[in-house]
């Protein structure tokens, strides 16, 4: 199975496959934008043969306009990976903070840091934050596969059990 962590953003898409990071975004605005980022992400998809979407679920504290918008991303997002047979688990974003530091109420940089720590990886630069965050995502899916090259704690670990993963075949 190949697995891709999405953060999804309207400015800095966040994306993990192979073990690659990277962001992908557009500068155009409205729905432009959304098909955008859209045809971007599914070309990933389909040159990895990605089987597996693992996506940040929505912020539901979130008291902006901007949370209408992220959500239309994410609708649309969604719909293109349900039309190419792509399993999507949505990952809480407390449960990615607590999967990468044993604390659900990390912020970004915490998050960077915990896993800098635990694999020597480097989030340095522009849009560090979302890159992390994606590789995150996909390492959960993994470490519920149990194939993740590193060791988390069991406190780590229970953050997969709020985490819906019957879309995986």
């Amino acid at each position: 199975m190949t697995v891709m962590g999405l953060d999804l953003s309207l400015t800095s898409t966040g994306v993990c496959v192979d073990n690659k990071t990277l962001t992908v975004h557009s500068l155009a605005v409205g729905t432009r934008r959304l098909a955008d980022i859209r045809g971007l992400v599914m070309e990933i998809v389909r040159d990895y043969g990605v089987d597996v979407v693992a996506i940040e679920g929505y912020s539901y504290a979130s008291v902006h306009a901007g949370a209408h918008s992220i959500g239309e991303l994410g609708g649309v997002i969604r719909v293109a990976l349900y039309d190419e047979d792509v399993a999507v688990v949505t990952i809480p974003p407390k449960s990615r903070a607590k999967f990468a530091t044993g604390k659900g109420n990390a912020n970004k940089e915490e998050v960077m840091s915990a896993i800098t720590a635990l694999t020597g990886l480097s989030w340095l630069g522009k849009n560090g934050n979302d890159r992390c965050d994606a590789w995150v995502l996909r390492e959960m899916t993994l470490a519920y596969w149990d194939l993740s090259p590193y060791s988390w704690t069991s406190e780590q670990l229970s953050a997969l059990d709020k985490c819906d993963f019957s879309a995986i075949p």
